[in-house]
Parts: structure tokens; C-alpha cells; sequence
């Protein structure tokens, strides 16, 4: 597998600077459901490091599930524009608070079929939780309630979004220089 560093444009957001800003979205958050029991649904797999350390800054009693949800093909750095969902909730959403955690939304096509999957199972509350938002490439209007970055238009890794499967487990955000990146065999 090809050191990352190979194909590191550059670091775009520090882990400090990541830290410190999920931080801020717990309090926001813990804030604005102070007295209530809440709901995180994470969409696997890239969101699974900003849930866990989110949760760490939520201060108000709170569940997780997850789902699984894929609209890329497999080799693809596109969307395809539709979803398919690979692993359904575990627990019924019907009547509870429930916020959705996203790594990433660029078009907002997967946020908006997600979004309206879950609306259809009659929650108290919706709202969405993304670590970054493409708001350049947006297709399809999404509401956005709690964004960690808005980022421009770049190709991204690290921090639980994959370059093939790999290198989720950086601690920071990177663009990727796709000219120099070599896809694993």
C-alpha cells in the first residue's frame, strides 16, 4: 500500500483544529437538548470517528445506531446518485429525538434519500450533523443543522473518509493529489 504521504496535497484540516471544532458542535448540541433524550445515527462507514468522538462532547444522555448506506460503484470517486441501503437500523425511531451523523455531503442526493427514509418512521425530531459540507457541489437542497467545515470542491481523506478502503484512520483531513495516487491491486 502506497505511504500516504506520497499522495498528500495537503493537510487541510489539523487534527487540533478537528478537535477543538467537534468540541464546539457537542456543546451546541448538548445545549440544545438539554432535558431531552437524543438519538445519533450514524451512516457507516466514514462517520464512525466523528461519532465516536462527538458523543464524547455530548453531554446529555444519548443512543447510537447505525446504517449503512452505498452510492458509489465500486472503483468510483463519483456518487451514482442512487442509494442503496446495506444495513438498516437496529432501533425504532418513532417519537425520539434523532440526529443524523455525516462525514461528508457534497450533492446532498444520499443526505436527501437518507433524510427521507427516516422522516417516514415518524421521529419527534430530524436534524442532520455533518464534519463537512461541499456546499459548491450541492444538487439537491439539504438542511444542514450542525456543520463541522464547509470545505471547497477537493478530493478528500483521513479522519474516517477512505481512499479505497484505506487510510480512515488518519487523525486530520487531506486532499488527496489524485495524479500521484496509486489505487491499491
Amino acid at each position: 500500500m502506497q505511504p500516504y504521504h506520497e499522495f498528500l496535497d495537503e493537510v487541510l484540516i489539523p487534527e487540533d483544529v478537528l478537535q477543538k471544532r467537534i468540541a464546539e458542535l457537542g456543546a451546541e448540541i448538548s445545549k440544545d437538548y438539554q432535558g431531552q433524550d437524543l438519538h445519533l445515527i450514524c451512516i457507516l462507514k466514514g462517520g464512525v470517528m466523528f461519532l465516536t468522538d462527538l458523543m464524547r462532547r455530548i453531554s446529555v444522555p444519548h443512543t447510537i445506531d447505525f446504517m449503512a448506506i452505498s452510492s458509489y460503484g465500486v472503483g468510483s470517486r463519483r456518487s451514482s446518485g442512487q442509494i442503496r441501503l446495506n444495513m438498516d437500523l437496529h432501533e425504532d425511531i418513532q417519537g425520539r429525538n434523532v440526529i443524523l451523523v455525516e462525514d461528508i455531503i457534497d450533492s446532498g442526493n444520499t443526505l436527501s434519500s437518507v433524510f427521507g427514509l427516516l422522516r417516514t418512521r415518524n421521529p419527534a425530531s430530524l436534524k442532520v450533523c455533518t464534519l463537512l459540507d461541499k456546499v459548491e457541489r450541492r444538487e439537491v437542497e439539504v438542511d444542514v443543522d450542525y456543520v463541522g467545515f464547509e470545505i471547497a470542491n477537493k478530493y478528500v481523506f483521513g479522519y474516517g473518509l477512505d481512499m479505497d478502503q484505506y487510510y480512515r484512520k488518519l487523525p486530520f483531513i487531506g486532499v488527496v493529489d489524485l495524479e500521484n495516487y496509486i489505487p491499491p491491486e
